[in-house]
């Protein structure tokens, strides 16, 4: 598989689990930020760059991340000489119910 086609088809199976982890966390942080109650002044900022942390860490994990590794990333590995490569089992084949 190619570098491009690997990376977008990772960011695009990223995207909803990753987006909805950062915004709940940063909804979680706006009534801090937006309180004017006792302590308010040291909640404020703290919350702001909790805030401002969470999107941009989401940002570059989504688009930065994936372009650099298509750009960057190591060529594709050479199959071994059967042809094909062996994949480990999952994890969830291996647990019994």
């Amino acid at each position: 598989m190619d570098r491009a086609v690997a990376a977008h088809q990772g960011a695009l199976a990223r995207l909803r689990p990753v987006a909805m982890t950062a915004l709940v966390a940063s909804l979680g942080f706006v009534p801090m930020a937006l309180g004017h109650g006792a302590g308010a002044e040291v909640q404020k900022p703290l919350a702001t760059v909790v805030i401002g942390g969470l999107i941009s860490a989401t940002l570059l994990t989504l688009f930065v991340l994936p372009t650099l590794y298509a750009r960057f990333g190591r060529r594709e590995l050479p199959a071994p000489s059967g042809g094909h490569i062996e994949l480990p089992p999952l994890a969830h084949d291996s647990v019994r119910a």
